[in-house]
């Protein structure tokens, strides 16, 4: 009877001996799978929750005037397209170009390139929308520095706070950004990335000079200058 006992038990122990082994062997077989899991979880589509940034439009195409009209100032000189950009000749004393085209009041961004290539006073000045009135941008003004807003209460850019002395080589691309937003009735200029005007218009009386009243709503002009634009866009934005 020992003897069957001895068995017994030898053969019970073995069964656990085999059993542990084998447990242990699925366990490292799924442990890989699990620590796969673990460290590269799936990735979530969260493209539907990007918002998208605004687009720009075109407002020149680089070949024709279209969209656009030469300003009646009297006295303006020629305008043309060459070679991809947009050629202002010196007037007697403004020459400029005025959109056609729709135009929102508040919320967008204009971008354009300038250029001075004659002459001493602003090369690009421009006239656009701030809720139902107007203001202009002056770029180079008060003979070929000034840049500033006109006008704010009664002030033109060479007379308000946002007035800067900015010296402009002939013959250069400059890139303008001008963005006019709803939030404290905001007007923003960057020039080649250059933020130089940050202004809250509200509570201020807005207007623009007569001598520029024909460029609303949306006019780009230079005074007694040669000047060349191109990459003239607009781009709408959101409140966000």
């Amino acid at each position: 009877m020992l003897s069957t006992y001895s068995q017994r038990l030898s053969w019970s122990l073995f069964r656990i001996l085999q059993l542990a082994v084998l447990g242990g062997w699925m366990s490292l077989s799924t442990a890989p799978a699990a620590e796969q899991t673990k460290q590269a979880p799936a990735k979530q589509d969260t493209s539907a929750q990007e918002d998208k940034k605004p687009e720009w439009k075109p407002l020149f195409d680089g070949k024709t005037l279209k969209g656009w009209k030469i300003t009646e100032f009297g006295g303006e000189g020629e305008v043309t397209v060459e070679k991809g950009s947009l050629v202002m000749e010196m007037g007697n004393d403004l020459t400029g170009i005025t959109w056609e085209g729709e135009m929102p009041k508040m919320n967008y961004e204009l971008s354009f390139q300038a250029n001075k290539l004659d002459g001493n006073d602003f090369f690009a000045g421009v006239t656009f929308p701030i809720h139902d009135t107007f203001c202009s941008l002056i770029v180079g003004g008060w003979g070929g520095t000034v840049v500033g807003l006109s006008s704010l209460d009664g002030k033109d850019a060479s007379d308000n706070d946002t007035k800067q002395l900015i010296s402009f080589d002939r013959n250069r691309w400059y890139t303008v950004v001008l963005r006019v937003t709803q939030a404290d009735d905001r007007v923003q200029v960057w020039i080649d990335g250059k933020q130089v005007i940050d202004a809250k218009t509200k509570g201020k009386k807005v207007t623009v000079r007569p001598e520029v009243q024909l460029s609303q709503p949306l006019g780009i002009c230079c005074w007694q200058t040669k000047a060349s634009l191109k990459d003239i866009k607009l781009r709408r934005l959101t409140e966000k």
